[in-house]
């Protein structure tokens, strides 16, 4: 697989966990922020779509 082919991080370099163990600046979990490079694009895909899930739940 091509670098260019894997799922990128969300990443945005604002990382500090809230009390729910949730970044405030990708809003992934610790858990997932630690496993995302052994993590298969399709579990990255499945992260993704947590994070949007969240991010509107911050929005809100």
């Amino acid at each position: 697989m091509r670098a260019s082919d894997k799922v990128r991080s969300p990443c945005v370099s604002v990382c500090a966990l809230d009390e729910n163990d949730v970044c405030i600046g990708c809003h992934r979990t610790g858990d997932e922020i630690l496993r995302w490079t052994q993590m298969t694009n399709d579990e990255r895909r499945d992260v993704l779509r947590k994070v949007a899930k969240r991010e509107e739940k911050v929005a809100l």
